[in-house]
């Protein structure tokens, strides 16, 4: 049964235990599907063992949304899950969070811009959630980890796996961290595709807003921010280039109505905080005093999108072996990273 089903049900008997001890007549009068009735007549009681044994393991936990323990802010929602499973610092899901999500194949600037957001995020005091996915998701953990900061990732398994595998390091880190690691599945469930958009009104859920670094038309990014604004929860994006497939779903989201930012200063602004925040590192500055200025002349020819050594050969005039080395020194300074097709202006 989901989320509504099972208030339903509650708010009808009073606690799960007065629903698990309701006869099956009674049951049957809410609407309740025949499987439905049988599966609480006949519980998968090894499935539930699991759980228990699970929960003899220190750091994990399993939260009742009836409990003072579960985050109020989660419970506000249309359809909270009845239960969380925790591993981790519960208290952790009781600050105040910012959602960073994305596309899971981003360029190396929307990697570079998530990471950058989140080390300031946490810096103004907020902690930085997200999906434990590939891409856009592990560098916002990241970001905050690197900055010392608490990130909580929201999984679509149940916890006593990590998907993907390659992210059992960082879902260790984030624990290790005082943040934690959550998911309304029970243990054994597996990566399914339908429950991954099911867990986004969690991170959504969770959070006073959701910033959208980078992501296509057709995302998963964009379903949690269809979800925030339906939970009341404020919307950003980062802008990006026309010509970028992965800027599509930010700049349409711009058009609706999400707030367009560059800074964390964008962020805060729409929250009554009086924090002082450090600039994230996306801010767009010119080269400094000792860098060639051959190659501060190369630079303003590096667009914030892929740009060609071919390009640049025909744009300045110069040599394939001199745009090489320039790009080089530009690269080891910070200014630009490699991307396919070329290089991209990072800051």
């Amino acid at each position: 049964m989901g989320p509504r089903t099972y208030r339903l049900l509650v708010e009808r008997f009073g606690s799960p235990g007065q629903i698990f001890g309701a006869s099956t007549g009674t049951l049957a009068t809410l609407g309740l599907a025949e499987e439905t009735l049988e599966w609480l007549k006949k519980p998968d009681w090894k499935k539930v063992e699991n759980d228990l044994r699970w929960l003899e393991i220190e750091g994990n936990h399993c939260l009742d949304s009836q409990t003072l323990a579960y985050p109020q802010i989660l419970g506000e929602i249309a359809d909270p899950p009845p239960l969380i499973f925790v591993r981790g610092d519960v208290s952790a899901l009781s600050c105040r969070q910012i959602a960073v999500v994305g596309s899971r194949n981003p360029s190396p600037v929307g990697v570079k811009i998530a990471k950058d957001f989140s080390r300031a995020l946490t810096e103004t005091g907020f902690a930085v959630t997200s999906g434990l996915a590939l891409g856009i998701d592990a560098s916002a953990h990241l970001g905050a980890l690197e900055n010392g900061g608490i990130t909580v990732a929201v999984a679509g398994t149940g916890l006593d796996q990590v998907y993907p595998r390659s992210h059992q390091e960082l879902a260790n880190a984030i624990v290790a961290q005082g943040g934690a690691l959550v998911s309304e599945f029970p243990t054994l469930t597996p990566p399914q595709a339908g429950n991954f958009p099911r867990r986004n009104r969690i991170i959504s859920g969770l959070s006073l807003g959701v910033l959208v670094v980078e992501a296509a038309l057709r995302s998963g990014s964009l379903i949690t921010a269809r979800l925030a604004l339906e939970q009341g929860r404020e919307v950003f994006a980062v802008p990006g280039s026309i010509n970028n497939p992965l800027a599509r779903g930010c700049n349409a989201l711009i058009k609706q109505g999400a707030k367009l930012v560059e800074t964390v200063d964008d962020i805060l602004d729409e929250f009554a905080f009086s924090s002082t925040p450090a600039q994230p590192k996306v801010i767009r500055q010119p080269p400094s005093d000792d860098l060639d200025s051959k190659c501060h002349s190369l630079l303003k020819y590096i667009a914030y999108a892929p740009t060609s050594v071919d390009t640049l050969v025909a744009a300045t005039g110069n040599t394939p072996e001199a745009i090489a080395s320039w790009l080089l020194l530009l690269e080891l300074q910070g200014y630009i990273v490699p991307a396919d097709g070329g290089y991209i202006r990072s800051r």
